[in-house]
């Protein structure tokens, strides 16, 4: 386990959401994880989700992707 990125923890947390949420209509998948992840994961979490997606997303779910600008970018501290 060592070996893994430092966010691998939180890529397997997206995309746990992400594979519930494909079950529904894909517009409405997509609000759902947003608002999923604006609801309940704090700020700190938020701002390591896009460090991975602004550096090109790799592991993520394409779901998780599209969600992406429905989610509350934190302001860098």
């Amino acid at each position: 386990m060592s070996h893994e990125s430092p966010h691998a923890k939180l890529i397997y947390m997206a995309n746990q959401i992400a594979k519930f949420m494909e079950s529904k209509p894909h517009a409405e998948g997509v609000a759902l994880l947003a608002s999923h992840i604006n609801d309940f994961w704090e700020p700190r979490m938020r701002r390591h989700l896009f460090e991975v997606i602004d550096a090109g997303g790799e592991g993520l779910r394409p779901l998780v992707l599209q969600a992406a600008e429905k989610i509350k970018r934190p302001v860098s501290a």
